[in-house]
């Protein structure tokens, strides 16, 4: 099991949450570093890829070190979190990872994703009768699994929190944590990472970038978080192939 280090302890501080989050080839470092650097400090993170090779992330040359594979990863997590990034739409016809977030989905106490990862969680299941927030480039995307979709930077719909795009995963990280541990914990955590931001520029969103930039950054992610009838049905097929198992 993955060891806690540089964890936080304030009085009277519970047991460490067992944090499940998921590594395939080409997500986004930040989708992930951002709610670890939050829930880190409370809890053990246990990254969970298929094998145990570095998977490399969608900002290049920089990878991560899987502690767990899809088969010997804990049952349950605290907290179960998917990242999104540039290949979420190869990732969305992947069973063996769809199998494992629909069977650890429904023993983990929160199902959670950031930015486009929100498409893996609708893919397994695990979003149907729920509301949720993604990347802005992904709402179309979500909306084609049939979701019902959140222009909220974080939204939470009972045990589903899932956050918008990128940046947002530090929103994400302190608004789940003060649902877990407190407003006063959260808050004590969002000093102790300094997270005050003040954004050089207004262009953070679609609407107030204009129309402009918003193309601009359409074309630049052009194919990687667009998803068409088709390519929902193929994820369908291995969502299905997923429940079923793998062939004898």
């Amino acid at each position: 099991m993955t060891q806690p280090h540089a964890t936080f302890q304030p009085p009277g501080a519970r047991a460490p949450l067992e944090l499940g989050m998921i590594l395939y080839p080409e997500f986004t470092l930040l989708d992930l570093a951002g709610p670890q650097s939050v829930l880190g400090l409370h809890g053990r993170t246990h990254l969970i890829a298929a094998s145990r090779a570095p998977v490399r992330s969608d900002g290049g040359d920089v990878c991560l070190q899987p502690t767990a594979t899809f088969d010997d990863a804990p049952d349950r997590f605290d907290v179960l979190f998917v990242p999104g990034g540039f290949a979420t739409n190869k990732a969305m016809e992947d069973p063996a990872l769809l199998r494992f977030l629909a069977d650890r989905g429904p023993r983990s106490a929160w199902v959670t994703s950031v930015c486009s990862g929100s498409l893996l969680l609708a893919a397994a299941g695990l979003l149907d009768g729920y509301r949720a927030a993604t990347h802005w480039l992904a709402r179309e995307a979500l909306a084609a699994f049939g979701v019902e979709v959140s222009t909220e930077r974080v939204a939470t719909d009972r045990n589903r929190v899932t956050g918008g795009g990128v940046t947002a995963g530090i929103d994400f990280g302190l608004v789940l944590l003060a649902k877990m541990r407190g407003e006063t914990i959260a808050k004590v955590t969002q000093l102790a990472i300094e997270y005050d931001p003040h954004p050089p520029f207004r262009a953070g969103t679609p609407e107030v970038a204009g129309p402009e930039l918003a193309a601009m950054a359409r074309a630049m992610a052009e194919g990687a978080l667009r998803v068409d009838d088709e390519a929902v049905r193929r994820a369908q097929r291995a969502a299905g192939v997923a429940r079923r198992g793998p062939r004898p």
